[in-house]
């Protein structure tokens, strides 16, 4: 079973990269080049070889260029595929190719639209996969980097010793550059984050809808209104509570709250029926993938065409939800959605580590037998060949 489960994680990112080569070539090219604006005091763009000089509004800065802002400054690019990079005081952005983003110090906001093809940003030696994301982040000269999501996720890497975080919505991670690793995420309150200056200094972010349901989620989560209702719906069930309630009893609870709860809540819905009963993570991922709604334009028994399909990221989203509470349990949630729903294995990212630890280096042992080490006390004896 593990080796069948394995063999699935590893063949669905091939899939995914075969299925989707030509539209990532597309998108490839849109974060080569961006269109200043909005520049707030002192910005300059920096030319590959040449001196810095004052950037403009509406200005195009090409890939191999730079933007620098000065002291109480911010400024504001926006891409081909309406990516928004906005630059905090005394910060240092590198235009690049493809769809890396890489600050090198100082603040940022970042907004990836929704099937734009995702971006990548690099600061220092830890990288972020966004997806249809709003994040913010600061790179200090100390070599700290502080990492927010205000909406969808990301998954922060450091590669170079073997971690990966799944950061959801309300999550901060940071870069220990004296420990060299990557801190336990941590809750914040996207309200407060909204005071930035990336944010009120600005104009509105597309992603404000967004980022208002993540705010209103963590409300519900403070307040337990969805803890509250999936007790109301186990009692129904017959159930005493929530821990005594049989798998069947919590399932028909949660089902019956899935298929009237609107849509932009149910990631957090699973969120909380995962934290209540990690031990039924997987079945509560397959349910609210596959109750009540088509899949990617199948009927609900997945063998029919039907006229409408279910986005990727709403998919991704449910799954993201239920690991980000019980990230050991990270294959076997992919595995269970996989099965159900073979359709929607290109819907699902590259999982990260089950736990925050360094994955140690694989090591080969050498095929060729080990020559003890001659001792310096005791020279080798040597045999002469002859009579004597």
């Amino acid at each position: 079973m593990n080796m069948e489960r394995r063999c699935i994680l590893l063949f669905a990112p091939v899939v995914l990269a075969l299925a989707s080569w030509l539209p990532n070539q597309l998108f490839a090219e849109e974060l080569q080049e961006a269109k200043v604006t909005q520049v707030v005091q002192d910005v300059k763009v920096v030319p590959s070889g040449s001196a810095a000089r004052t950037v403009t509004v509406n200005e195009t800065v090409a890939q191999g260029n730079a933007v620098q802002t000065g002291a109480q400054s911010r400024s504001e690019l926006t891409f081909r595929d309406q990516t928004i990079t906005r630059l905090g005081e005394k910060t240092i952005y590198n235009v690049g190719g493809g769809r890396t983003i890489e600050l090198g110090s100082g603040q940022f906001l970042l907004y990836v639209p929704k099937k734009a093809g995702g971006a990548k940003v690099k600061m220092g030696p830890v990288t972020a996969a966004i997806t249809g994301t709003t994040v913010v982040g600061n790179v200090a000269p100390s070599g700290i980097v502080e990492f927010t999501v205000l909406e969808g996720t990301a998954r922060v890497r450091l590669d170079r010793v073997g971690q990966c975080l799944l950061v959801v919505a309300g999550q901060k991670v940071t870069y220990d550059p004296i420990a060299m690793r990557l801190e336990d995420p941590v809750e914040v309150d996207i309200q407060q984050q909204l005071g930035s200056p990336l944010v009120t200094g600005f104009r509105q972010l597309p992603s404000t809808p967004y980022i208002n349901v993540a705010i209103e989620n963590q409300r519900r989560a403070a307040a337990g209104t969805g803890g509250a209702e999936l007790a109301r719906a186990v009692s129904v069930s017959g159930a005493p509570s929530i821990g005594a309630a049989t798998p069947e009893q919590f399932m028909a609870a949660f089902s019956s709250l899935l298929v009237r709860f609107p849509r932009d809540e149910v990631c957090d819905l699973v969120g909380t029926a995962v934290r209540l009963r990690p031990d039924l993570a997987d079945r509560i991922v397959v349910a609210a993938v596959t109750t009540g709604r088509p899949v990617r334009g199948y009927s609900k028994d997945y063998k029919q065409p039907v006229g409408k399909e279910m986005p990727c990221d709403w998919v991704q989203c449910i799954v993201d939800a239920a690991i980000a509470v019980v990230p050991r349990m990270a294959d076997e949630i992919i595995y269970a959605v996989i099965t159900a729903a073979p359709m929607l294995r290109d819907c699902i990212g590259e999982p990260c580590f089950p736990a925050n630890r360094f994955i140690p280096p694989y090591i080969i042992t050498p095929l060729t037998p080990q020559i003890p080490p001659v001792s310096q006390e005791q020279p080798p004896v040597v045999h002469h060949g002859g009579g004597g």
